[in-house]
């Protein structure tokens, strides 16, 4: 299955089972943000990466952007605490990443989930599409997904138990993702 394909049916079953939390997603990016963004960073994004963020760019409107935290997102998409990266805040936690600099940080990895802190999320990796995820203070993992469309399909399952009420950490009230 494609990253799109993907996407969409974890898109399809937000609508269904969490229907507020979906009305609430913004649009896509267009080419010509994304070109900006990769000479900004100085790297290319990878094809994934950009199919996905030309279908949904999760970034806040500008004036629900908090200055005071690295990261900005819906919360409680995908899960309690952590969320999906729009193309500004992906910018923003790689050009100031807590982990950039060091050995355990590499140029090549875009990161499009974190906490509000930055400090622990997954990024995809821009030469081969792998997925890996970082928590600072704990080794950093690579390769924990075959690629963005197989994560996608994680989430889509996920959404697929907590849509038959067998996901004990998550429910829906009033269309919204409720996290325990």
């Amino acid at each position: 299955m494609s990253v799109a394909e993907s996407w969409s049916r974890v898109m399809s079953l937000l609508r269904k089972h969490a229907p507020a939390d979906h009305a609430d997603l913004p649009g896509p990016v267009t080419e010509q943000m994304l070109a900006a963004v990769e000479e900004r960073m100085g790297i290319s994004l990878h094809g994934d990466l950009r199919t996905w963020l030309l279908h949904n760019n999760l970034d806040l409107p500008e004036e629900d952007v908090d200055d005071d935290v690295m990261c900005c997102g819906f919360d409680g998409f995908p899960d309690e605490g952590s969320f999906f990266l729009g193309i500004r805040a992906m910018e923003r936690l790689y050009a100031n990443h807590p982990l950039s600099g060091g050995a355990e940080w590499c140029e090549e990895w875009i990161p499009f989930q974190s906490d509000r802190d930055g400090w622990m999320g997954q990024f995809i990796d821009a030469r081969d599409g792998r997925i890996g995820r970082w928590f600072v203070g704990e080794p950093t993992v690579t390769g924990e997904y075959e690629s963005l469309a197989h994560y996608f399909d994680s989430v889509a399952e996920m959404l697929t138990r907590i849509g038959a009420g067998q996901y004990p950490v998550c429910s829906v009230a009033e269309g919204r993702l409720v996290w325990s």
